[in-house]
C-alpha cells in the first residue's frame, strides 16, 4: 500500500523523514520505548490477558508494536504515512527476528481504512494530534477494535497549547506544512464510548494523556472472572 497523494501525506513524509526515523530507532535501542509507549504497554498488560492481533495506527518505527509482541500479541499490522518510518520499522523487525510477525503498511489509515481487518487490539500512540480532523480517524479505529482500544494524545492544558502553537509557528516559518493539534478530550471520549467501549485506565504525563478502553462485554467478562 502506498501513501495517498494528499497534503496530509506530503506533510507527514516531510516531518518524519529518514533522519528522524534513524534518530528514533537509535533512541529506542539505547533507551527503550518513550513514556507514552511504556504507559500504553503497561496499561494494556494490566487491563487483562493480551493475545490475538494488533492494528498499530501511526506505528512510527514500530516501538509499541514490538513491545506488545513481547507481552502476548501474536501478529501485528503496523501502518504509517511516513515511508521512512515504515522502512525503518521493517529493518528493525528483521533485526529483532520479528519480520514474520508484522505486516508493514505505508499509507494514510483514514483514506484506506476499508483495507484493514478488525484486530483484537487497536493502538494510536501520539497519532490523534497529527490529524486536523480527528473524528473519522477515531471512528475507523473504533470500528476495527474487537477488544481493546488504546491511545495517547496531548492534554488540553494551556501550556500544551502554547507549546504546540510555538512548534507550529516554527514549522510555518520554515515552510514545513506539518501541524499538530490539541483536540477536545471530552469529544474523543464520547465518540469512543459511543462505539461500545468503556474507559478502564487513564494515566497522565505533564504533556500526554494515555487511555486504555475495553469493549463493554470484555469489561464484564474480566470483572466476573478475576
Amino acid at each position: 500500500m502506498s501513501c495517498c497523494c494528499s497534503r496530509f501525506c506530503s506533510a507527514t513524509e516531510r516531518q518524519f523523514n529518514q533522519q528522524v526515523a534513524a534518530r528514533d530507532v537509535a533512541r529506542y535501542r539505547r533507551k527503550g520505548p518513550p513514556a507514552t509507549t511504556r504507559l500504553l504497554r503497561d496499561g494494556l498488560r494490566a487491563a487483562g490477558p493480551l493475545t490475538g492481533t494488533l492494528l498499530d495506527i501511526g506505528s512510527g518505527i514500530g516501538a509499541l508494536t514490538f513491545e506488545l509482541l513481547e507481552i502476548g500479541v501474536q501478529h501485528a499490522v503496523a501502518v504509517d504515512a511516513s515511508e521512512a518510518y515504515v522502512t525503518a520499522g521493517r529493518h528493525e523487525a528483521d533485526r529483532r527476528g520479528r519480520a514474520h510477525a508484522v505486516d508493514w503498511k505505508h499509507g494514510d489509515f483514514v483514506s484506506r481504512a476499508l483495507e484493514f481487518q478488525p484486530a483484537t487490539v487497536v493502538t494510536l500512540d501520539r497519532v490523534v494530534c497529527c490529524y486536523p480532523v480527528h473524528e473519522r480517524l477515531l471512528l475507523e479505529a473504533v470500528r476495527r477494535a474487537e477488544r481493546w482500544l488504546a491511545l495517547s494524545y496531548p492534554r488540553d492544558r494551556w501550556y500544551v497549547r502554547v507549546g504546540m502553537a510555538l512548534e507550529n509557528a516554527g514549522r510555518r516559518l520554515a515552510g514545513n506544512p506539518f501541524r499538530t493539534f490539541v483536540h477536545p478530550p471530552a469529544v474523543m471520549e464520547r465518540l469512543i464510548r459511543g462505539g461500545g467501549f468503556r474507559l478502564v485506565s487513564r494515566r497522565n504525563t505533564a504533556v500526554w494523556c494515555v487511555d486504555i478502553y475495553a469493549k463493554a462485554d470484555a469489561v464484564t467478562s474480566l470483572t466476573s472472572n478475576p
